[in-house]
């Protein structure tokens, strides 16, 4: 499939780096064709300003700086986030592309006279979010994994009414030993890999 992976970690030699590198190696070894996307390295701006929130029903062509993104979403038919859950949700670098890049007629369009938006990424048929977390599963069921509805709930309702969303994450991060962390890497790209069958 042709897979975009966006990575959102700050740390060039994180956990989440060793995940990341785990994810794409397994994909390029499915034979997947892999677009990376690292936010940090690429110094992606997060920033919504008021400017770009009064372009909000524009085409994309009146943010060409986003043209890449744009590309990007358009062209994959899987769509995989590496990142920290950190306050129970998304790196705001990560929040920020999704705000700025899932916009109207790319991940949206409202026609006129209708109440709700219809998705046009109808190209993702698959979404799987890789993450981390310090905290337990417990604790995280507790907040109501706000993350995980982000992705696996609103994302996804802009994608393929097929799509399959995955959630692969990694509890108790802050507790962990060398030998968990070493078996979730062992088998976290063959997790995301499966699940883009």
């Amino acid at each position: 499939m042709k897979t975009l992976v966006v990575y959102a970690h700050p740390v060039n030699d994180s956990f989440n780096s060793a995940v990341r590198d785990s994810v794409v190696g397994s994909l390029i070894a499915g034979r997947h064709e892999v677009r990376l996307r690292d936010l940090y390295a690429e110094n992606f701006d997060p920033y919504l300003s008021a400017k770009e929130r009064a372009l909000h029903h524009t085409p994309p062509s009146t943010r060409p700086e986003l043209g890449r993104d744009v590309e990007d979403l358009r062209w994959c038919e899987a769509l995989v986030f590496v990142y920290p859950t950190w306050w129970s949700g998304l790196p705001a670098m990560l929040k920020g592309w999704i705000d700025r890049t899932w916009m109207n007629e790319v991940a949206w369009v409202l026609p006129a006279r209708a109440n709700t938006i219809r998705p046009r990424l109808t190209n993702i048929r698959r979404l799987v979010a890789v993450t981390t977390h310090g905290s337990s599963k417990l604790v995280n069921a507790l907040q109501g994994e706000p993350g995980k509805r982000t992705i696996t709930r609103s994302i996804r309702v802009m994608c393929n009414r097929w799509c399959r969303a995955r959630w692969v994450a990694l509890y108790g991060l802050d507790k962990s030993t060398a030998d968990s962390r070493a078996r979730y890497l062992s088998r976290v790209g063959q997790r995301v890999a499966r699940a883009l069958r």
